[in-house]
């Protein structure tokens, strides 16, 4: 989810749009993710995405920046467009994502751009229209979504037309928009019924799912994060990745440290970039400072290798 700063607009007219979703196309296939549901708004955008090997970050971070300076290049404004970096949630795929389907494409209908899902059938910025068959967006996983609901696209078509309608009068779903113990475990009454018992459950703002399943993801951050510490309690540092690799690229760390874009010095700066990443767990902006390169051209660093 991203928004437009202080809600203003992200997108003033269909031009706008049509740029932002054909760029987002080419990074969504790029990137090697699959987009379930997603709708363009005037001041703010969702998308389900199921991220490839990278996550989604080099991907929304390709888009927002490329989307940014297009959009004040063509409106001849100066200044940020979007409002802080993009929120993200970790969804629970098995138990939210035909619901979460569902309500980022009934967006329109609840903000009454629409009228009905009829109209919402041909309005061009949501992905509903895409998965029924009325536009081609080859980035949108259609198959994928569609076989939740049958075993042939005929008869899931028809059952996720059922479903879409079904939603219509639902309204707006907190529950769908955050994580955190209300939503894993379902509403409120669950929540004082576990606290009555003296069960814990655990519960995450940035995890929408069961409890078992904030539990699974909280301890393979953990586990990442003790493996970090331990290398770092060893006593490595991003000084000591960078003479390691330099020794064995026969190149001077002065070289790396200075910003010099040999080819050799560039492959080298991603491999130390790479190390500090999942080795130490350092952010982009501190090991900028070490790699003589802006923050943003870290993740560019790491993609590259990594897709290698």
């Amino acid at each position: 989810m991203v928004r437009g700063i202080n809600k203003a607009n992200i997108c003033d007219d269909n031009e706008d749009k049509a740029r932002f979703l054909e760029r987002l196309g080419q990074n969504v296939i790029e990137g090697k993710c699959s987009v379930y549901a997603w709708v363009l708004m005037d001041n703010h955008v969702h998308i389900l995405f199921k991220s490839g090997k990278h996550g989604i970050s080099a991907v929304m971070r390709k888009q927002l920046t490329w989307y940014a300076q297009y959009y004040n290049r063509r409106h001849k404004r100066r200044g940020h467009v979007f409002e802080n970096r993009y929120k993200s949630i970790l969804c629970d795929e098995d138990n939210y994502l035909l619901a979460l389907v569902r309500y980022i494409h009934l967006n329109p209908l609840r903000a009454n751009i629409v009228k009905s899902i009829e109209e919402l059938d041909r309005y061009s910025f949501c992905g509903h229209r895409t998965i029924i068959g009325k536009a081609k967006n080859p980035w949108t996983d259609t198959d994928y979504v569609l076989l939740q609901f049958g075993s042939t696209r005929r008869k899931g078509l028809a059952e996720y037309r059922k479903f879409m309608r079904e939603g219509v009068g639902l309204g707006h779903q907190p529950e769908l928009t955050g994580g955190g113990l209300l939503r894993s475990l379902g509403g409120w009454s669950q929540v004082i019924a576990k606290r009555r018992s003296g069960k814990k459950e655990e519960g995450d703002d940035r995890i929408l799912g069961s409890g078992d399943f904030v539990h699974a993801i909280l301890k393979e951050t953990e586990e990442r994060e003790l493996r970090q510490l331990k290398i770092k309690r060893s006593g490595k540092t991003i000084q000591k990745v960078i003479d390691e690799e330099c020794k064995k690229a026969r190149i001077s760390p002065l070289e790396v440290m200075n910003g010099v874009r040999r080819r050799a010095v560039s492959h080298l700066r991603a491999a130390i970039a790479s190390r500090g990443r999942n080795e130490l767990g350092l952010s982009s902006a501190e090991m900028a400072r070490h790699l003589g390169v802006a923050a943003s051209s870290i993740s560019r660093l790491i993609e590259k290798r990594e897709v290698k």
